[in-house]
């Protein structure tokens, strides 16, 4: 029954233990002598010194990757190599190139193949280019094409660094790095002293109001005035502190109060109740606010401006006036817009045209490759509207996928149907057909690309949809401002004249209409006609009177009980 034994049962120290049967060797005493238990491996994006992911990174001849911005103090200070501890001088690092797709993921420069923590990872020391061993070895090594992939310069086998084996583990291990051995610390002083202050461990922006009494020290310290006397110190008051804090520490105003819903609220709110309901360092919030939209979000939601905008593309061949729609495409506008009022466009050509399908440009490289978008990166795809590549002469945005819009579009030559839901369409051609018509009827060469250059002198921006709807929000917002002081006076003068065409007199001038005017419904008049003594506020109307009805003499039986 027991293990290797002739017990009819089993202990605890052979259920515990995987090689050792007996109470002396029992409870998993050997797993303690497994080698490389305590590995730990360095992700290859990680600098070796500050364990944190590098932005400049640098390496050894041995492969080892640092940070340049923290590899150069510790060499300052100790002149060795962090890892190995042999005499490492700042001439002997490498600066190395790493290649990035649109999504900011380290990749192979000629396959595109994306870096983990599972590809073998080398580097040219001449040029301090990086690919995968893979490339390296087809392309280089079995090719015996002893150049660089990227640069064209002349290396050899020996200037090929390993950044990265996944077979060799211990390449990377942490529990081998000499300066974690050693327990020396990697801090920098003023790094040291941050992390001793209580203070700067805290979130502050995490605790709402109470974050002020976080900030005592830090205000005592800037108001106090250099003194002669040491022993004497300018501590400033607690009052005007707590009094801010008192002030900023109200609870959120009663959620029966209304108050009118900003423009630009959104549809969520600011989470504020959420949060101070489950964090006590929060300051209590009992009612949810409406989170407000930015300018820019707010007018670049669907639909939400209506107005179209006119620009001008002035060619080498001639003119081309376009009429933008932002009620549909509204990014594409604002992109488009604003990339034009900042001269992206001068002097970029259009770099493909198709005959009978599209002339295509907005690439400041001229490639096809470029461009960028105003917010530095790309942008959706708008499909919610009617609009369809349905004519000559429409706009749209070019892409590579979807949701890759940057700053190229192109125009087309003819209906094209199969484009819709693909491309987002922003605009379309309202002038200078002609123009286009020329330029449809260049001579293109290898890559569809005309052999005259057809260049963007300038895009003109006549009319800016945007600004239009900005324009009648401030318009708008004055109009709001008015009435709201016209009510506060008592209202315009229509608002004081009834319907017979006679003036309500207050017993105020100014156009007061007396005690009843903070009343609504009828309670108004009433108080108005007790303001003088039961006198009538209201000038009765001087009709014809109702004329006498004859009473009509009462039958036999009791009636009605009316006189009763």
């Amino acid at each position: 029954m027991g293990k290797g034994t002739d017990k009819l049962y089993i202990t605890h120290s052979e259920w515990a233990s995987e090689n050792a049967y007996s109470a002396s060797a029992g409870s998993g005493i050997a797993k303690g002598d497994l080698s490389g238990s305590s590995f730990k491996r360095l992700p290859f994006n990680f600098c070796a010194v500050s364990l944190q992911p590098f932005f400049h990174p640098v390496c050894t001849v041995d492969g080892t990757i640092f940070d340049i911005t923290h590899i150069l103090p510790w060499l300052k200070k100790h002149g060795t190599n962090p890892v190995t501890g042999e005499p490492l001088k700042s001439n002997e690092l490498i600066k190395l190139h790493f290649a990035k797709n649109d999504e900011g993921e380290m990749v192979d420069p000629v396959t595109f193949k994306v870096f983990t923590d599972n590809t073998h990872i080398v580097a040219l020391r001449n040029t301090g280019n990086v690919y995968a061993w893979d490339t390296v070895e087809r392309l280089n090594i079995k090719a015996k094409m002893w150049r660089d992939l990227v640069n064209d310069e002349v290396f050899s086998r020996k200037e090929i660094i390993t950044l990265q084996d996944p077979q060799n583990i211990e390449g990377r291990n942490l529990s081998s790095f000499k300066y974690l051995q050693d327990g020396v610390s990697t801090l920098t002083e003023e790094q040291k002293k941050e992390r001793k202050d209580p203070a700067r461990n805290v979130n502050k922006a995490a605790l709402g109001n109470a974050a002020a009494v976080l900030n005592v020290e830090d205000i005592k310290f800037s108001t106090q005035k250099p003194s002669t006397d040491s022993n004497k110190t300018r501590t400033p008051s607690i009052k005007p502190l707590l009094s801010t804090v008192a002030k900023t520490s109200k609870a959120s105003p009663s959620p029966n109060t209304s108050k009118p819903l900003p423009y630009n609220a959104a549809q969520h709110t600011t989470g504020k109740a959420a949060a101070s309901f489950t964090s006590t360092g929060l300051t209590p919030y009992t009612s949810n606010e409406r989170a407000l939209l930015t300018d820019e979000e707010y007018l670049l939601m669907p639909r939400r401006v209506k107005h179209k905008g006119y620009a001008r593309i002035q060619t080498s061949y001639g003119e081309l006036n376009l009429e933008l729609l932002p009620e549909f495409a509204p990014r594409a506008v604002w992109n488009f817009v604003h990339l034009a009022k900042k001269g992206y466009y001068e002097d970029v050509t259009f770099h493909r045209s198709i005959r009978n399908f599209m002339l295509q440009g907005g690439d400041p490289t001229g490639t096809g490759k470029g461009g960028s978008s105003i917010w530095g990166k790309n942008f959706k795809d708008e499909f919610d509207g009617p609009l369809g590549h349905d004519a000559r002469g429409v706009v749209s945005m070019a892409n590579k996928g979807k949701d890759t819009n940057g700053s190229q579009f192109f125009i087309t030559y003819r209906a094209a149907k199969h484009l819709d839901r693909k491309h987002t369409i922003f605009g379309r051609v309202v002038g200078g057909m002609n123009t286009l018509s020329r330029i449809e009827n260049i001579e293109v060469g290898e890559g569809d690309r005309p052999v005259k250059d057809v260049v963007i002198q300038k895009v003109v921006v006549f009319l800016d949809p945007f600004e239009e709807a900005r324009k009648e929000r401030r318009e708008q917002d004055v109009r709001e401002m008015e009435q709201e002081e016209v009510r506060k006076m008592g209202g315009r003068e229509d608002d004081r004249t009834t319907w017979t065409g006679k003036r309500l007199r207050g017993e105020g001038g100014n156009g007061d209409l007396g005690a009843g005017a903070g009343l609504v419904g009828i309670g108004k008049y009433m108080e108005a006609a007790k303001g003088a003594g039961g006198e009538v506020m209201v000038e009765e109307w001087e009709g014809a009177e109702d004329p006498v009805r004859k009473k009509v003499k009462a039958g036999a039986g009791f009636g009605n009980f009316d006189g009763w």
